[in-house]
């Protein structure tokens, strides 16, 4: 049966290359590149930084980090930390434990981002903030510039990189709410604070982002998974939800692999041989379900990364390769 049902997709991917080629290449005369952004909420545990790092540099992927700056500060200090509607101190996901586990993760952030990887904000305490003003969503991306700024200094850290502080304050411009939070605070909060983009939406499959003047919106995609091919978020915690209720099950760890990859492997074969709409998927530093996601991610990177015509990028650098074409399309 497995063998079938793995037969029949790749007779379907088939037969979607046929029919939409010559639709692909005569709407824009050649046959655009396939891009896949990939991205990493949280990026607290430093041995994942050093594998996704590591799986950047073999297969030339490059993946956008959505940084918890409460990971930067030591429970000890973290009555510095002043979020929204919260007591000082608060965080829904902790804090660091030490000063050497800080300075072994912002050392992963500064060569990551040395490395083409992307440094994007997730907020700080990872709370929900949906019902949150325009003024509490500038409060927790303020706190987020100022903690992420003082990383090297607010915790005796020597050897603050020259251009640190001028990444935390001016070059973090993406953004991915806790919750998936996307209301008109958020959004206005957002350009307020110099931001370029917002990657919170879901949408119901692969679509290019939404563009304005001043801030453009990303959504992880719906895809089609498992044996009655449900829709579920593009994310591995969706998938673990799914696959466990949220409990770890490591006996079937390889199960829930295949699963995954195969919703993102069918996934990608759909826009790659059809209109080649971007394709996102969002992972965590958590290797859930003992680390199937995790796995079934490299091997997805390994397959189709590695493609001459496949472009495996952050989201800004995405927005800078396709601004031109997408204004002339929008004309």
């Amino acid at each position: 049966m497995r063998f079938f049902s793995r037969f029949a997709a790749t007779a379907l991917c088939a037969l979607i290359a046929l029919q939409s080629a010559s639709a692909t290449q005569s709407a824009g005369g050649k046959v655009p590149p396939q891009y896949v952004l990939i991205s990493f909420d949280g990026a607290h545990a430093n041995d994942l930084w050093q594998r996704s790092r590591a799986l950047g540099q073999k297969t030339g992927a490059r993946f956008t980090y959505f940084l918890s700056c409460v990971f930067l500060m030591k429970r000890a200090d973290r009555a510095s930390y002043k979020p929204p509607r919260m007591a000082a101190g608060r965080s829904n996901v902790g804090f660091a434990f030490t000063k050497e586990e800080i300075a072994e993760r912002l050392d992963n952030i500064w060569n990551a981002h040395l490395e083409g990887h992307e440094i994007a904000s997730h907020g700080c305490g990872h709370f929900d903030g949906k019902d949150w003003t325009t003024a509490e969503w500038e409060q927790e991306l303020k706190e987020f510039r100022r903690i992420a700024a003082e990383g090297y200094a607010a915790n005796g850290i020597a050897g603050e990189p020259k251009g640190w502080r001028d990444l935390a304050e001016h070059g973090i411009t993406g953004f991915r709410a806790p919750y998936l939070a996307t209301g008109k605070p958020v959004q206005n909060a957002l350009k307020a604070e110099g931001f370029r983009y917002q990657a919170s939406g879901v949408t119901r499959g692969p679509q290019v982002p939404l563009r304005s003047s001043d801030l453009a919106s990303f959504g992880l995609p719906l895809i089609p998974e498992g044996p009655s091919q449900r829709p579920v978020i593009a994310m591995d915690y969706n998938l673990y939800i799914r696959h466990s209720a949220g409990f770890e099950k490591p006996s079937q760890s390889q199960a829930f692999e295949e699963r995954a990859y195969d919703a993102f492997k069918t996934a990608f074969d759909q826009q790659y041989a059809g209109e080649r709409v971007p394709l996102q998927l969002g992972f965590h530093f958590v290797e859930m379900n003992a680390g199937a996601y995790w796995r079934a991610l490299e091997r997805f990177a390994g397959d189709v990364c590695t493609k001459p015509d496949v472009q495996c990028v952050t989201y800004s650098d995405y927005l800078a390769k396709t601004a031109p074409e997408e204004r002339h399309a929008e004309q």
